[in-house]
Parts: C-alpha cells; sequence; structure tokens
C-alpha cells in the first residue's frame, strides 16, 4: 500500500472510503442468542413469519359483535354472550342475537362486526342499534399486520426495540445473529493525561477515546481501551501487538500526519500493511488505513473534531461492513443557509450546523460559528454536518446547501 502522503494532491474522500470499504472483509462467525438478548445484534438469517398476526379477526373496540344480516331485519338485538381477550365465546350466535365483544377478544365465528358500545342502548339483555353499520366494522382480519410466511426481517439488519417486539408477536424464541466486532482503542503521547489527574506544563486531558468509547458503544461493538501508551517505541509496539491479537479491529488518534508520533508510524510500518493517507476533506484531512497481521487499523487525527468526523464518516461505515450489517444510509436535506460561509475549493468540507425552522416555517440552517478543528465544543452545539463538496467556494447567504442530519451515533 503507497504512502499517500508523499502523493502530490489530495486523496478525494469517494475514493477513499471505497479503497478502504474494498479490503473489509465482514465476521462471519454467529451465535444463537434468546431475544431478550439479541438487542443491536445484526440478524444473520431472514425471518418469516411462522403465524398470521393478529391469528384470528378480533375486535377493535369495547362494544357488542354481530352478524350485519342481523341488523337488516331488527335494530334492537338479544344479548347471548361475552366474548374476552383470552376467553373467546364459544357458542353459537343466532340471527337476532350478539355478544359483548371487548378490545382484542377473538371474534365468534357467526359474527363479522362490531359496533362500539358508545353507539348502542343498553335494556338488560337487549341492544339497541343507534346507527347503521356496515360489513366488517371495527374488526382487525387475521393476518392484518402480517401474514404467515411474510419476511419480516432480513440478514444484515441490526435488531431495534421494536423489531424484539415483533419477534416476540411471532413467538420466535431465539434468533441466529453475528458475533460482536472486537475494537480496541490506544492513544498515544506523553502530553495526554486522564481526566482527574494533575495537569503539568504542556501536558493535555485526553479526550478522543471517551468519545469514540461511546460512540462503538452505540455501534455494539466490545471496547478494548488500552488508554494511553507513552512515546516510547517498544511500549508502543507492545500495545498494538497485543491489540492485534485480541481486537478485529485497532484504532488509534494522533500520529498520523507527516513527521508526526515517528514511533507510531515506524511501529505500524513494521507489524502491518498500511496506508498513510492525505484526505480531500475538512476537518480530517490525515487518515491511515491498513491492516495488521489479524486485524484492521484505523488511524484518526489527533484533533478531537477531526478524529470524530473522520470516525463518523470513514471508520463507521467500515465497521458496519465488518459487522455484516446492511449499509448505512444517512439523512441529507437541501435547505437554505442562513448566513455566508468560508470554504475555499479542493476539500469536501464538513461544517458543523444547526437546522432549525425560522419564523415563517421554513426548514433552515445555520453555522454554530468557528470551524476549528480542536472546537469540539461546535459539535456538541450541532444536530448536522453541513457538506460542501470538494470543488464548492466561498457559501453566500440565502444559498441552498446540503444537510447531513446527525444520526444515532453523535
Amino acid at each position: 500500500m503507497s504512502d499517500c502522503c508523499s502523493a502530490p494532491g489530495l486523496l478525494p474522500f469517494e475514493q477513499a472510503l471505497t479503497n478502504m470499504l474494498e479490503q473489509i472483509n465482514p465476521v462471519t462467525e454467529t451465535v444463537v442468542l434468546p431475544i431478550s438478548k439479541a438487542l443491536n445484534y445484526v440478524l444473520a438469517q431472514d425471518i418469516a413469519s411462522p403465524l398470521n398476526v393478529p391469528p384470528h379477526d378480533n375486535s377493535a373496540m369495547d362494544g357488542y359483535a354481530f352478524s350485519l344480516e342481523s341488523l337488516k331485519a331488527n335494530k334492537r338485538l338479544t344479548l347471548v354472550g361475552r366474548s374476552m381477550a383470552g376467553a373467546p365465546f364459544l357458542g353459537e350466535c343466532k340471527i337476532g342475537q350478539c355478544i359483548r365483544i371487548m378490545t382484542g377478544a377473538k371474534m365468534p365465528d357467526c359474527c363479522d362486526s362490531v359496533e362500539m358500545q358508545e353507539n348502542v342502548s343498553v335494556d338488560n339483555e337487549n341492544i339497541t342499534f343507534l346507527q347503521e353499520k356496515s360489513l366488517g366494522s371495527h374488526v382487525r382480519s387475521a393476518g392484518e399486520d402480517i401474514q404467515q410466511g411474510q419476511q419480516v426481517l432480513s440478514r444484515g439488519h441490526k435488531l431495534t426495540p421494536v423489531d424484539i417486539g415483533v419477534l416476540a408477536s411471532l413467538g420466535v424464541a431465539t434468533v441466529e445473529v453475528y458475533r460482536r466486532l472486537k475494537v480496541a482503542l490506544i492513544a498515544t503521547g506523553d502530553e495526554l493525561k486522564s481526566p482527574g489527574q494533575s495537569l503539568l506544563s504542556g501536558d493535555i486531558y485526553e479526550s478522543n477515546s471517551f468519545v469514540l468509547s461511546a460512540m462503538l458503544d452505540k455501534l455494539h461493538v466490545e471496547v478494548l481501551d488500552f488508554g494511553i501508551i507513552e512515546d516510547d517505541f517498544s511500549a508502543i509496539k507492545s500495545a498494538f501487538v497485543d491489540a492485534d491479537k485480541q481486537a478485529d479491529a485497532v484504532i488509534s488518534s494522533g500520529g498520523v500526519s507527516v513527521g508526526d508520533a515517528d514511533y507510531t508510524k515506524d511501529v505500524l510500518d513494521e507489524l502491518g500493511e498500511i496506508g498513510f493517507w492525505k484526505i480531500a476533506m475538512k476537518p480530517g484531512k490525515p487518515f491511515a488505513f491498513g491492516k495488521l497481521p489479524n486485524s484492521v487499523f484505523f488511524g484518526l487525527p489527533g484533533n478531537p473534531v477531526s478524529a470524530l468526523v473522520t470516525f463518523h464518516q470513514l471508520a463507521i461505515v467500515a465497521l458496519t461492513k465488518m459487522q455484516n450489517a446492511q449499509a448505512l444510509k444517512r439523512t441529507t436535506l437541501q435547505v437554505r443557509c442562513v448566513g455566508g460561509l468560508r470554504k475555499s475549493p479542493g476539500r469536501m468540507d464538513f461544517q458543523r450546523g444547526i437546522l432549525s425552522v425560522n419564523e415563517v416555517g421554513e426548514t433552515v440552517v445555520s453555522s454554530t460559528g468557528s470551524q476549528g478543528s480542536g472546537i469540539l465544543s461546535s459539535l456538541a452545539q450541532a444536530n448536522c454536518f453541513i457538506v460542501l463538496p470538494s470543488e464548492q467556494g466561498r457559501v453566500q447567504a440565502g444559498e441552498v446547501v446540503t444537510v447531513q442530519l446527525f444520526d444515532q451515533y453523535l
């Protein structure tokens, strides 16, 4: 793999993403889990319904079930039984008769319609219907939600809380899913300190691993945190060797710019096949990707915003493929920009924006302000990226731009 930092020009963002995905192999190992433990796992099988949902015709209202034929001759019917949820009416309902029925209760075989209790007059067992009814009124048909044999969920789908409920409604107790990925996080630098430690002159608090770990939790991977490693060749090599043995993917932040963190670059060159790229994106130009003996490697920039944006736009996409999950679909909109935006042609820009509705009901976007790659608070204030193509220059106030809504990982 060539060192793109020494090549003229910058690697287009789309090409970098394509190059990376072409080298990613999805996990193949599966496990069978009870549905109570399967949330956020990726399905390794298609799920077809073994039954109709609902399994039988049932009432959508508390009221009275009857045969529409009965009302043609008389608006007053005789109450002869009750059908409750879990305790259906098992007798016969003849012409001129009706059944008291509760919401969700099974429709008696001899009834085809329901009238809500508010629209009848009750005199002991004499039930007078006050309105005209149509066939099938207030009846939920068997299979109205899901039909037997219908494919409900597809392989590659990541299970949501609603999916777990759907599986339970089908009587599905266990599912085959892909195992969780293991992702190692490594931070290197003598100047880095963990929150809670005292800062000496020149020190800074290490924050990238906390952001990345939280995002990885949402991705539903097992995070192996190797902490902060000192700027020492042997220590860095030992950490990367151990991480490679334990993880499917290894992620580091910092040390991917030209001339920075020579130990990290030397270790990676010795252990694997790593490409150090300059990508035509902002923030996040320096990025490294490649393969270690047993895992793939993502090298993120050290600046907090650059690390987060490259992780979100590149690494999460790759890790999703590694999970054998369906490709991410991110929501974009075309909206008017309230103010002007500084931008020079040459790199795709992911500026931090605030999507809102103005006083006349129009959806618009505005900048969070300063777009420096070290200003993490700009992401905390934002709810979208303003995505400006590489050829784009300065944006004028009122110009229509593309925004990418923040997803569940941000």
